[in-house]
């Protein structure tokens, strides 16, 4: 294990090394560039602006043999990095609201892998996303995406089934390799499998064992399944359902004794041009420890003003009600409505409107214009509005 730290940014390097020169000549280059603007009012802090910049440049190689590499490097940067506070990195904007784009420039992955039929092996600092991203996933929303320095093992010899084992050792957070928590050292492993084509939809397993010597209230076991379905209604329309449920205990380093439960239902109607899903997802609590998420790609759930990144002590249950909607003009609109409310008890914590406008603009460019805007009923939270203006190309 002691050569596994070097070797994770290493090897890679190594193996793209003795690539052919016709595997670089016919090698994809990669472009994302996103430019944009966030603005926040909290009850209780000066209001934040953020203008930033995020540029992703990667390098792959063609798959020769049954390997393949992929070298990626990654920069923030804001216009005015004092209008707001980056994540408590810049004391200029003491009092300020956080806005969790600081400025940064990174490696952002660094993997080689070998392919035996089908299964694929893969080294390297990598991008992990399984599910809905829910437990294990990129932060793909702010401007720098989370990361793992890891060992991947996945199979797919069966026909419709996935299997997925990653060991890792680091997680490579969207706050940057100069916050003290931007990185994580971890001894966690992940078991996940799917299986698609059954009668009642895709049925989906998993065992997080996570383990973190320096965050150590993180160290969870979370064990748990979904399945994910639907059936037609009549023409162009359908009706689709998502269950989920797991339970968490202590595990590892954790200092806590304690279980909790995660439940998820959510049941909707598409038509051609958009639909509406009803839901409830409930992050559960054992005498004040809460439910946790600690490798989650967070902003999707529970609000996009991300008042409940980090699960309230008594747990939260949140009712939820999404529109989607194709317009004229090219135009796509988000709409969604959340009630929350502690799972002990039941008080009432808030509530939340979110709404977004998109279009593509080419086949390269996407535009978008967002508003999260969360009402507190009290209970120490602040009311929180966010808006945003983004442009991106990626190709």
């Amino acid at each position: 294990m002691p050569l596994f730290r070097p070797a994770r940014l290493f090897l890679p390097l190594l193996a793209a090394a003795f690539a052919p020169a016709g595997a670089f000549a016919a090698g994809v280059l990669t472009l994302n560039v996103r430019v944009r603007h966030e603005a926040v009012t909290q009850t209780g802090l000066r209001d934040a602006e953020a203008l930033t910049g995020r540029t992703r440049l990667g390098f792959a190689p063609a798959p020769w043999a049954g390997w393949s590499a992929l070298a990626e490097v990654e920069g923030v940067a804001a216009a005015d990095g004092d209008r707001y506070s980056q994540a408590g990195l810049n004391p200029a904007a003491a009092g300020r609201a956080g806005i969790s784009d600081p400025d940064s420039t990174e490696v952002n992955q660094l993997h080689f892998g070998r392919s035996f039929g089908k299964t694929l092996v893969r080294l390297g600092r990598q991008r992990l996303f399984l599910d809905q991203g829910r437990f294990v996933g990129d932060g793909s929303w702010r401007q720098n995406q989370q990361t793992f320095d890891a060992a991947l093992v996945e199979d797919r010899t069966w026909s419709g089934t996935t299997l997925t084992y990653a060991h890792l050792r680091q997680v490579n957070r969207g706050l940057g390799r100069t916050h003290p928590q931007g990185r994580w050292r971890t001894d966690s492993h992940l078991f996940h499998a799917v299986r698609e084509g059954l009668p009642a939809g895709t049925l989906s397993a998993y065992a997080y064992f996570l383990d973190f010597p320096e965050v150590r209230t993180n160290a969870c076991a979370t064990l748990g399944a979904s399945l994910t379905g639907g059936a037609p209604l009549g023409p162009g329309m359908r009706w689709t359902y998502r269950v989920e449920a797991a339970r968490q205990t202590d595990h590892g380093a954790s200092p806590l004794d304690y279980a909790a439960r995660y439940l998820a239902a959510e049941s909707g109607v598409h038509l051609a041009r958009g639909g509406l899903v009803a839901g409830v997802e409930v992050l559960g609590h054992d005498a004040g420890v809460p439910f946790r998420t600690p490798l989650a790609t967070l902003h999707p759930f529970n609000g996009w003003a991300d008042l409940f990144s980090s699960t309230p002590a008594g747990g939260l249950r949140d009712r939820y009600l999404r529109l989607q909607a194709d317009l004229p003009g090219a135009l796509a609109l988000s709409v969604r409505r959340h009630w929350f409310h502690s799972d002990r008890g039941g008080d009432r914590l808030g509530d939340e409107w979110d709404v977004m406008l998109s279009r593509r603009l080419g086949p390269a460019w996407t535009a978008l214009a967002k508003l999260a805007d969360f009402r507190s009923a009290g209970r120490g939270l602040p009311d929180v509005r966010k808006s945003w203006l983004q442009v991106e190309y990626a190709r």
